[in-house]
């Protein structure tokens, strides 16, 4: 057994039992590891103490609790291991900036510890081969764009400091805010029929010092004056593809994975890559509920 595949097993364990008590004996049993080094190897490959860990997920479950308007706040944080109503407002507020009660009574995005998928870590596929892994599926591909896609939507500036490593910070989530906003102009944009969707972080020199564009639109046939527009440049691409059980999944969970197995893939086969990184949304033609099927990410391929 490779060491992450002993580390993934405890976390499996822990994600199982996060309303239960988890001790690191008990853990590094599991790993087959002395304490000592199980402790060291988890916060090697998961980037984070295993306590501090359990209590990222713990609070990212009762986020989850928090948006039912008929569970209590007490009952949240005894069911989730912490002992205390005190001590629950306490860890949430340091992890999210908000108290779980105003989480409660103004429902916004918040990103969370995202539950490690160490394979994707260690793993390297060609293009064109499926990896199915914890729930989903991506795909890597090489895809020309002939001619430019535009965009007509809106734009803000958010913190690099504050969403980057993918689905390793913890707080108000800025690129949901974002997504808000467009959601209220949305019907407003005469978009194309059955057009795609886009969000895409970029260089823009007139950003603030540690902050960057971030563009939500929807595919339009030509440049609209009344709203922000951004294109989609022609050239050759590294597209990643990627589906989950759930559109709620898609576009968390699954999405940040996406995104750093596509810079893991990058790195390994020494790829030089453009200055931005678009997430596309493909509407879903089956009729389903969730309306977008499944995603791409998509960076600019410099040969």
């Amino acid at each position: 057994m490779h060491a992450w595949e002993a580390i993934q097993k405890t976390i499996e364990i822990i994600e199982s039992r996060l309303g239960e008590e988890i001790t690191i004996e008990e853990l590094s049993e599991n790993a087959a590891l002395s304490v000592f080094y199980y402790q060291r190897l988890f916060s090697k490959l998961v980037k984070r103490p295993v306590r501090e860990y359990i209590k990222l997920r713990r609070l990212a479950r009762a986020c989850e609790a928090l948006k039912n308007t008929e569970n209590r706040i007490l009952d949240i944080a005894l069911e989730y291991g912490f002992g205390s109503h005190e001590a629950f407002t306490r860890a949430f507020k340091e992890t999210y900036g908000i108290t779980p009660s105003e989480y409660k009574e103004n429902i916004i995005d918040l990103r969370n510890f995202d539950k490690p998928d160490l394979l994707l870590k260690y793993t390297t596929v060609d293009l064109g081969i499926p990896l199915i892994s914890d729930g989903f599926v991506l795909e890597m591909n090489k895809v020309a764009l002939e001619s430019p896609i535009n965009f007509a939507g809106t734009k803000r500036y958010a913190s690099i400091a504050g969403l980057f490593p993918n689905g390793e910070v913890t707080g108000v989530d800025e690129l949901g805010e974002v997504w808000r906003s467009f959601v209220e102009i949305e019907n407003t944009i005469p978009s194309k029929k059955d057009g795609r969707k886009i969000g895409v972080a970029y260089h823009d020199n007139a950003a603030p010092e540690g902050y960057f564009p971030y563009f939500v639109g929807k595919e339009v046939d030509e440049i609209l004056e009344d709203f922000e527009n951004w294109a989609l440049p022609a050239g050759k691409y590294l597209v990643c593809r990627f589906e989950a059980e759930n559109f709620e999944e898609l576009v968390s969970v699954a999405l940040n994975k996406a995104f750093n197995f596509t810079r893991k893939w990058q790195n390994e086969k020494g790829l030089k890559m453009g200055t931005f990184g678009a997430e596309i949304y493909y509407k879903d033609t089956e009729g389903t509920e969730a309306g977008y099927a499944y995603m791409e990410t998509w960076a600019l391929w410099l040969e």
